[in-house]
């Protein structure tokens, strides 16, 4: 399965963020929630910061655009082979950068493409 890094994770149960998490574990996805805060949820830590994780195959983000270019250096670093824009992520900058990386972009919603089989 797609080792998938959760940029904007939270221990709020009414942010689509905390239900990715949910829905990938779900889906038997390895999973790393990275927040601003440390917390819980699904039963995995989450982790603040920019900590390197190896093998990453998805970024999925959950953090707006204005927030963004404080993780472009970093999201880079973890050699991910794709990065999903969920709704409101959209930033044609990062996706420049992305596809100029060779990594593969997505505008999408994680939890629909999971539902539809389409991760």
């Amino acid at each position: 399965m797609k080792k998938t890094l959760v940029l904007g994770a939270t221990t709020a149960p009414n942010r689509y963020a905390y239900l990715a998490v949910h829905a990938l574990l779900r889906h038997a996805h390895e999973v790393v929630p990275v927040g601003i805060r440390e917390g819980e949820v699904g039963g995995l830590p989450i982790l603040s910061g920019m900590p390197a994780i190896p093998n990453v195959d998805t970024i999925t983000l959950y953090i707006g655009p204005q927030r963004q270019p404080a993780y472009y250096e970093y999201l880079f670093s973890l050699q991910p082979k794709r990065i999903i824009f969920n709704p409101g992520t959209e930033n044609p900058e990062l996706m420049d950068m992305a596809e100029a990386r060779g990594v593969e972009v997505v505008e999408g919603c994680t939890l629909v493409m999971l539902s539809i089989g389409a991760y």
